[in-house]
């Protein structure tokens, strides 16, 4: 059991915590008060509750629960690890967690049998804390946490836009522009559900991109991207939405070229950030991936 007593007014409760404790993230605080184990004087209350001075509030501590995830035997390139965190080249094809439809051969089996008993507890279960995704057929540079403490900082990092991620991507067209930034809202489709679309009511989106070659023989465009915002299908559905998609996407674009790439042209080349217990600036790069090489090696 925690227990707090409140010396700050007219902040929300969730937020109020998850900078006090070091245990739990925001996330996973809204998450305990729906369950009613966060009480302030004895008494339930919404995580949109504006604490009050002299509140007492208590936290029913979680025991974390086994992962019935299992470790598995699956070789990934470490670019970087030590005793808070890991750096890996997620390949193309692999599913970050485990999912419906996906329930192992994914990145958290593979990290468990990696990082043995040093796991994230982030939200109540052993496990390996991802803190950032990218898509199944995105390949690319993931920071995973391996403490609790280094999870919600680079959590914490992420929401503040204190990283830095860029991406390489093989568009489809001439790109005009050298640079340009797509200002766009994404929500979930209103034609189909399991896609992301350009929505007005959707959430604020920011995408910045410059052209690093035009191959006009082929009608193509290599450029590298970064994002301000971290939205489902982000740099996809902007890109597609002002008619530049990515070569092989087959959700945001008919999937067809001539070089029969399936799954979109799309890399996480670089990723810059403060290590989480040092406070030194890192900066790691992935290698593009070998089906992306050879492909740029066609087009020249």
């Amino acid at each position: 059991m925690e227990t707090f007593i409140v010396k700050e007014e007219n902040i929300r409760i969730d937020s109020y915590l998850s900078k006090k404790s070091n245990r739990y993230s925001r996330v996973a605080i809204q998450r305990l008060i729906d369950e009613g184990k966060i009480l302030v004087n004895g008494a339930k209350i919404k995580a949109s509750y504006k604490i009050q001075i002299g509140d007492k509030i208590t936290i029913e501590n979680e025991e974390p629960k086994e992962s019935k995830l299992k470790p598995q035997d699956i070789p990934i390139e470490i670019i970087y690890e030590d005793e808070d965190i890991i750096v890996v080249n997620k390949p193309k094809g692999m599913v970050v967690h485990p999912a419906n439809g996906n329930p192992d051969g994914t990145l958290v089996n593979s990290l468990m049998a990696i990082c043995k008993d040093s796991l994230s507890g982030i939200g109540g279960e052993i496990r390996p804390g991802i803190v950032h995704r990218i898509d199944k057929d995105t390949s690319g540079i993931l920071v995973v946490a391996k403490n609790d403490k280094s999870h919600i900082n680079l959590s914490e990092q992420i929401k503040n836009h204190q990283t830095e991620k860029k991406y390489i991507a093989l568009v489809r067209g001439i790109v005009k522009e050298n640079e340009a930034t797509i200002n766009m809202p994404i929500g979930r489709s209103t034609k189909d559900r399991k896609k992301m679309a350009v929505n007005k009511n959707g959430k604020k989106a920011i995408t910045h991109f410059k052209v690093i070659e035009r191959f006009y023989e082929d009608a193509c465009t290599l450029l590298e991207v970064k994002i301000e915002t971290g939205r489902t299908h982000q740099i996809r559905v902007h890109l597609s939405q002002i008619g530049y998609p990515i070569i092989g996407d087959e959700v945001y674009s008919n999937g067809k070229n001539k070089w029969n790439i399936q799954g979109q042209c799309l890399h996480a080349k670089s990723l810059k950030f403060k290590h989480p217990t040092t406070g030194k600036e890192m900066f790691l790069e992935a290698e593009l991936p070998k089906y992306f090489k050879e492909l740029l090696n066609e087009l020249h």
